[in-house]
């Protein structure tokens, strides 16, 4: 979208979010814009999801307004500019109890007796079992799990658009055009993956509330050439030795010691002695430890991804692809994030991504079921056609709140979608077909770019399209014939009073 459409976007999301007194920071993954907000309680959800360009909101510990790819960048830019404008004056803050406010402001009611549920009833529905889900969820260890998705969310940006270079350049010298520009794409590509250990470090200790680039001087220290001269536990290190895993564990030491060296350290001297401090036993740390057993941590698990598929590619795919759409629920998904980074590090790919995009896929076979089943229903057939598009290119969420977990059953067919096409990537990768993604972050079709394996590039995209296309059948039969009760359907296709379709 234009600068003009986004700044469009962002001022009419602005006062539905409370204004800008309400927000406390702004960010964005790949397809949401990620709101801290003072107060949840001024947020009106259902017109927000009006927005011709939202394509559905997600409550988690940040307020998150799905938009796209294609848009969401450029939205939160506005965002910050219209924030800029108009500072925040808020006092108030999160609650103190972590507690969401009772229900969700305009989720909607039911169009009245006898008359079939709606858009509206499903989308108020799905914002209460995302609430109970998060209740359920916020254990330590799942909240730990968020915090470091957010170390790594920021980055996927620079992966996808690092992995479709590298896809570039690898179709280029397969087919012997441009040696040159080959040569020069490799450090294009390479560059950003060869420093990642940095980033991290520094999202990491900003997330954990050190000083960031402490964090990212830590970290460095992985990635340095000269680490090759210094050995540990009877070897010379290796430079990136321990990857992503070395560059999280030194990153969140430096936190630890600058938040220790603080306490004791005269406010006069803390300039002084606390970065120096932090630096020289967190760098010692990595070099003489963390190093060596991140190390041994990211070979085990290359290895076990690599066993995974040589030897359960059909049950490793069924269960995997089954459960993705669970994980991405509860918003813990994006916690494999790390081991991603690390296979593709090691082995250049992901050969979990393909399997896990399956899941999708199965959601998408689903939803034209339910379009199919519920044909007197135009509520919620209106919101599949304008959720459908974002299903196809990955961006799952305004189905899976929208209309199959609402659903109950559809919910759980789709998963048996997603299980058949786990099941048919995992046994081509067992086969010999192992079929990878050079970068994380897109799923769909949108992942055809990224896709690698032994084959080339045609062998793998023929193996994901099977798979793809698996889980579109399998989810539309599954949904089908299981997906609604006798009693369900008659209720859903009761017929709806004039003007309850969005």
């Amino acid at each position: 979208m234009s600068d003009e459409k986004n700044r469009s976007v962002a001022e009419a999301i602005l006062p539905l979010v409370g204004g800008a007194a309400n927000i406390r920071s702004v960010a964005h993954c790949m397809t949401r814009l990620r709101l801290g907000l003072a107060d949840r309680s001024p947020v009106d959800t259902e017109a927000l999801r009006a927005l011709p360009a939202v394509l559905g909101t997600v409550e988690d510990d940040t307020y998150q307004i799905v938009l796209g790819p294609a848009a969401v960048a450029g939205v939160t830019a506005q965002l910050r500019r219209l924030l800029e404008a108009e500072p925040a004056r808020a006092d108030g803050g999160e609650r103190a109890d972590g507690a969401e406010p009772d229900g969700v402001k305009g989720a909607g009611g039911r169009a009245g007796p006898g008359a079939a549920p709606t858009a509206e009833d499903l989308a108020g529905r799905g914002e209460g079992l995302r609430a109970r889900a998060r209740a359920r969820n916020a254990t330590p260890v799942k909240l730990a799990l968020r915090r470091i998705a957010n170390i790594f969310v920021p980055l996927i940006p620079a992966l996808i658009g690092c992995g479709i270079v590298a896809g570039l350049a690898g179709a280029l010298a397969n087919l012997g055009w441009a040696p040159a520009l080959v040569t020069a794409l490799g450090p294009v590509s390479s560059g950003f993956m060869s420093l990642i250990a940095v980033f991290v470090g520094y999202n990491t200790a900003k997330e954990f509330g050190g000083t960031p680039v402490l964090g990212g001087a830590v970290a460095g220290v992985v990635v340095y050439a000269g680490v090759a001269k210094v050995e540990a536990f009877g070897h010379h290190l290796t430079p990136g030795q321990g990857s992503v895993v070395g560059a999280l564990g030194a990153a969140l030491l430096a936190v630890h010691l600058e938040r220790w060296t603080r306490r004791l350290v005269p406010a006069a001297l803390d300039v002084l002695v606390t970065p120096t401090v932090t630096v020289l036993l967190g760098g010692l740390a990595a070099l003489y430890g963390l190093m060596f057993l991140a190390g041994e941590v990211s070979t085990g698990i290359g290895h076990a991804a690599t066993w995974l598929l040589a030897h359960g590619g059909l049950l490793a795919g069924l269960v995997l692809g089954g459960l993705f759409l669970p994980l991405v629920m509860l918003g813990l998904h994006q916690a494999l994030i790390p081991i991603h980074t690390t296979l593709i590090q090691q082995q250049g790919s992901t050969v979990l991504l393909p399997i896990l995009a399956m899941a999708g896929a199965g959601q998408v076979g689903c939803a034209v079921a339910v379009y199919l089943r519920l044909r007197h229903n135009a509520s919620i057939r209106a919101t599949i056609r304008s959720a459908l598009p974002a299903g196809l290119l990955g961006v799952g969420e305004p189905l899976v709140y929208g209309v199959t977990l609402p659903l109950g059953r559809p919910f759980v067919t789709a998963c048996v979608g997603g299980a058949a096409g786990g099941a048919f990537v995992g046994v081509a990768g067992q086969l010999g077909d192992a079929v990878g993604s050079t970068a994380i972050g897109p799923s769909g079709w949108a992942l055809f770019p990224l896709l690698a394996g032994p084959h080339g590039l045609l062998a793998s995209a023929a193996v994901y399209g099977g798979g793809l296309l698996t889980g579109y059948v399998a989810g539309f039969l599954a949904t089908w014939f299981f997906g609604f009760t006798r009693e369900t359907l008659a209720e859903y296709n009761a017929q709806a009073p004039e003007g309850s379709s969005r």
